[in-house]
């Protein structure tokens, strides 16, 4: 499964950059290791998309509600060195 996501662009560099290696989401699309997020660079104060994509692949899923707030997950990710379209969907 591919997942759409917008991103803000410090944390964007921080995954780039290799120091972020987790996302932390709503539980609303049934994320599960194996999956693949479409990651697009987001300006929320402009509401805007800038040019940078990633792909990263999901590694791991905690839910546990000792960890997680009501309805969040965290996912542990890695970045892919793979575009889109090479995505088998």
């Amino acid at each position: 499964m591919v997942h759409e996501l917008k991103i803000e662009r410090k944390y964007f560099v921080d995954i780039l950059a290799g120091l972020k290696t987790f996302e932390v989401r709503h539980d609303d699309r049934n994320y599960q290791p194996g999956d693949f997020l479409y990651m697009r660079e987001y300006y929320p104060d402009k509401d805007k998309y800038g040019v940078l994509e990633m792909i990263c692949r999901v590694t791991y899923i905690l839910r546990d509600p000792a960890y997680c707030k009501d309805g969040f997950v965290i996912m542990g990710i890695r970045r892919m060195d793979i575009a889109k379209e090479d995505i088998k969907l």
